[in-house]
């Protein structure tokens, strides 16, 4: 039983021996604590009791963390990588305009806070990287102060945090300065993104529960106190705001939960000290500090988020109607509640968020080339259809004609199985299908979808469509027996074909303007053929007519759709992206990410390799260090004895569980990832690092170097001044400082580094030759017409550029590279086919050309390399016909109403004289 208990996770039971030593190797009497779950080996590590030494030292640490951080950063000028997307957010926000974003809101919210407080009024869209901060006057160096100060508490955190778990005073200070010369996060800690908000809270959190173990190990003396308490809320509250930034955060909360039982279960084998009663206690403290906490947290920040995002934006297409319709100018007034035969109706699909069934006067360009049925996200006149028996109705002299033969005599109710014709007002023809394959879904059990006719065509047997109200799906009795507008859900089945009108989030070509495509499916799912009727008029349905509306979701309800949109989105990341990696390459640091590039500068996202490469040393040295001692301790061997050696598994092993849990979820993973996705493991790596160090100098007497501290802090020193030279060798990647190729060559270590050296100068005095370019990177040279004299000359109405002056032009090239990023030669590709499989991945280049179209190899503008979107909220629409059959809830069929809605206005006559379509919606999403 005595190696049993010795083996707990945390040490805790007790030795029998009169003498302990503690980490410092001050001795220790094992009756100088009462017999409860107190760990051995633990002293109060109080940060709060500190030596004003650490404090000062604290003090001058962070200042040099401060000036590291904050140094140049109003450079570069112009939009860095993903400063496209969460700069326009903060756009959005301060518009009030809705948008979808796969991250929670908080570290959004705080760049809004600090660009608005700056001046910023949400004019400026980042819309593509290299556009210029000055001419607009964009507050851009305050929305970045935000993320750098984040960058620099970051200093102070990791070195209490080391404190908290006992380690030297120079140990602390270590860590400190290896996060502060640490290239990779000093990158995304100067530019207006979410890592360092993420890493802060990240750290934060460890901090708290560090400090709470430190209180929980010293026994029930501590539990309950004032301190204990503090620090578990402190913990709550951390974990709140790190899942609030990134879903990353639910690693945190998995590695404090595990941590968490790993307490409550050695709690519950204390039966001298730890009653029922107190059990309970310690678990409804936990529950509430570390459950209910970080949830009211989390809600809290998606509330104000309602609150800021009233108006309808490029994101509302992703959300229900019954979301969109608390969106301001998207609330619908109250609508008659019956349909009848002669109802001026809207469709709208109900399980894809493509919009209403539409139509416009525009042909197919194959098939039938009869007039193109889709679906339409904003409300228009060309989604308003009257629907007709198959037969006029009866007057008395004989059937009445026209469209308005139903506005007078009793209305009639269209129930269970009523036959209709469909009647588009705008364009006088009828809904249409036959037995013909639609233009893009070309499937054998799909028939193309048409409006047919012209006014006065009594239609044909082709237009005939079958209500079948699906009764689960309707609301209320009466909406099971009748359509009733927004309650009953249906599917309208052709009469000729048996095939049901169907949607789904496959968009049509350039000549369907990207609208969702329609078809009559005689297989699809039932969630793609079922409908719903939205408008509804009729004038036989007066003021005192039954009204309906949506149903308010609530706070609540409108939360909750909102999280699954977001889950199902992000997992829906998984195209190609030009700098991703996957998690085998991230502890070896085999590639970065190319930010940004202007004016022979770039910013490239790389670590510092001295920092990186140890702290996975770390992480190694620790795994071989628990693999034997499992092994040691099966074949009998008394290791787990000694007070340090259960002290080094358990602290370090509460280090390297965190990184695991920051590291191998992320093998689960299928959508894209990037080197950033491993700054909080690489936190926790640090951390190990600093506590092996820690144990090897200060705790391990067998080594030797217990009584030698000199040689403790000489090593620091010394690891830290080539720390520091590793860092000034790569700032020119992380500041986009001036660099020459040569200087660049000699860093390279590893051919996966795609940095192009070339692009830099061969010396550095070339750069005062140059002037810099202002405004966005990517620069087109003025058109050229010939005038009346035949000599060239410029548009008047386009500003001019100097004829010298060179541009950026987009070219394609096709490069094949294997696994670790490396380029293959012709002969390796035709090698390779038919072995292997080969991924097509989008990056983009730009090259220098004069104005004769000559490109220049080492010309004045350096514009190459520039970062592709970024795929987190970059989402393009899809058009291919052979996409796998889904619910299609991940994505809306257009973004910007105001686009749309403004070419539904403008019908223009193209050169064969036909008008063009009166819809031409943009792409389906940014």
């Amino acid at each position: 039983m005595a190696q049993k208990a010795s083996f707990s996770p945390q040490g805790m039971a007790k030795e029998n021996n009169n003498e302990q030593r503690l980490p410092d190797g001050r001795a220790r009497s094992a009756q100088s604590h009462c017999n409860d779950y107190s760990s051995d080996g633990v002293t109060d590590n109080d940060i709060f009791m500190l030596p004003a030494s650490d404090f000062q030292l604290l003090g001058m640490l962070t200042a040099i963390a401060a000036l590291v951080r904050l140094f140049r950063i109003y450079q570069p000028s112009s939009v860095v990588f993903d400063e496209v997307h969460f700069g326009g957010f903060a756009s959005k926000y301060i518009k009030g305009r809705f948008f979808m974003d796969v991250h929670p809101p908080l570290a959004k919210l705080l760049l809004t806070l600090a660009g608005w407080l700056a001046g910023f009024d949400g004019e400026f869209d980042f819309k593509e990287i290299g556009k210029d901060y000055v001419e607009p006057g964009v507050p851009y160096v305050a929305m970045r102060l935000l993320p750098a100060l984040m960058g620099v508490m970051t200093i102070p955190t990791i070195f209490l945090t080391l404190k908290a778990t006992g380690c030297r005073t120079m140990t602390a200070a270590m860590g400190a300065g290896l996060i502060i010369f640490e290239n990779g996060l000093l990158t995304q800690s100067r530019l207006i993104l979410l890592d360092s908000p993420l890493i802060i809270f990240t750290a934060f959190t460890a901090l708290a529960w560090t400090c709470f173990t430190n209180q929980h190990e010293q026994g029930s003396s501590k539990a309950f106190d004032a301190s204990w308490w503090f620090w578990l809320i402190a913990t709550g509250l951390g974990l709140g705001a790190t899942v609030s930034v990134k879903w990353v955060g639910l690693f945190t909360i998995a590695w404090v939960g595990s941590l968490t039982v790993v307490q409550l279960w050695v709690l519950l084998g204390d039966t001298v000290t730890v009653t029922p009663r107190i059990w309970f206690k310690h678990f409804f403290a936990r529950f509430f500090c570390l459950i209910v906490v970080p949830l009211t947290f989390y809600l809290g920040l998606f509330a104000i988020h309602f609150i800021c995002l009233v108006n309808p934006g490029e994101g509302d297409g992703f959300m229900s109607s019954e979301f969109q319709a608390t969106l301001n100018s998207k609330a619908m007034q109250d609508v008659p509640a019956d349909v009848v035969l002669g109802s001026r109706v809207s469709l709208r699909h109900h399980n894809t968020h493509g919009g209403y069934l539409h139509s416009h006067n525009h042909m197919y360009p194959t098939g039938s080339k009869q007039q193109q049925i889709t679906l339409y996200p904003h409300k228009d006149e060309n989604n308003m259809w009257l629907l007709e028996n198959q037969t006029q109705p009866e007057g008395p002299d004989g059937p009445i004609p026209g469209l308005n033969a139903w506005d007078t005599g009793e209305p009639t109710f269209i129930r269970d199985g009523t036959v209709l014709r469909l009647y588009h007002f705008v364009t006088d023809r009828r809904l249409h299908s036959h037995d013909v394959r639609p233009p893009v879904s070309e499937a054998d059990w799909q028939n193309e979808v048409s409006a047919y006719g012209y006014e006065g065509f009594e239609g044909d047997a082709n237009d005939l469509f079958r209500v079948e109200i699906i009764k689960p799906l309707s609301e209320g009795v009466v909406a099971k027996d009748r359509v009733r507008t927004i309650e009953t859900k249906f599917r309208l089945i052709h009469i000729m074909t048996g095939c049901a009108l169907f949607s789904h989030k496959v968009k049509l070509p350039d000549w369907g303007f990207d609208q969702q495509e329609v078809t009559c499916a005689k297989q699809g799912t039932l969630p793609n053929s079922i409908w719903y009727i939205e408008q509804n008029e009729h004038p036989l349905l007066g003021m005192d007519a039954e009204k309906v509306n949506y149903k308010n979701p609530g706070f609540l309800g409108k939360f909750w759709e909102l999280q699954k949109v977001m889950w199902t989105t992000n997992a829906g990341l998984v195209e190609s992206h030009a700098w991703d990696s996957r998690p085998p390459s991230w502890p070896v640091l085999r590639r970065g990410i190319n930010f940004w590039g202007k004016d022979r500068r770039h910013i490239y996202l790389i670590g510092n390799p001295i920092i990186w490469w140890s702290s996975t040393a770390a992480i190694a040295i620790y795994l071989t260090f628990k693999v034997l001692s499992v092994l040691r301790w099966q074949r009998g061997f008394k290791d787990y004895d000694s007070v340090n050696f259960k002290r080094f598994d358990y602290e370090i092993g509460t280090s390297v569980l965190g990184w695991a849990f920051h590291y191998f979820p992320f093998y689960l993973m299928q959508r894209q990832l990037f080197l950033h996705h491993y700054f909080p493991a690489l936190y926790f790596a640090i951390i190990t690092l600093c506590q092996v160090y820690d144990f090897a100098t200060n705790r391990i007497a067998a080594l030797g170097l217990r009584d030698r501290p000199a040689i403790g802090r000489s090593g620091i020193a010394a690891f830290l001044a080539v720390s520091i030279v590793a860092f000034t060798l790569y700032a020119p990647l992380s500041y986009g400082n001036r660099w020459t190729q040569s200087a660049c060559n000699k860093v390279k270590l590893l051919d996966t580094w795609d940095f192009d050296c070339s692009l830099f100068p061969t010396e550095l005095s070339q750069y005062s030759l140059e002037s810099p370019s202002a405004g966005s990177a990517a620069q087109t040279v003025a058109p050229v017409i010939t005038g009346e004299n035949g000599k060239k000359s410029q548009d008047v109405n386009v500003t001019p550029h100097p004829a010298a002056e060179p541009s950026i032009s987009r070219v394609e090239k096709v490069e094949y590279r294997d696994q670790d990023g490396n380029i293959l030669n012709q002969e390796q590709v035709k090698d390779l086919e038919g072995k292997v499989s080969f991924e097509t991945r989008y990056e983009t280049r730009t090259r220098v050309i004069d104005s004769e179209g000559n490109e220049i190899a080492d010309g004045p503008v350096g514009a190459e390399g520039f970062a592709p979107p970024h795929p987190d909220v970059d989402r393009l629409p899809e058009t291919a016909a052979d996409e796998p059959e889904d619910d299609g809830r991940d994505k809306p069929a257009t973004a910007s109403p105001d686009i749309d809605i403004g070419k539904e206005r403008s019908i223009e006559r193209g050169h064969d004289g036909k008008p063009r379509p009166a819809s031409e919606p943009q792409e389906a999403t940014r």
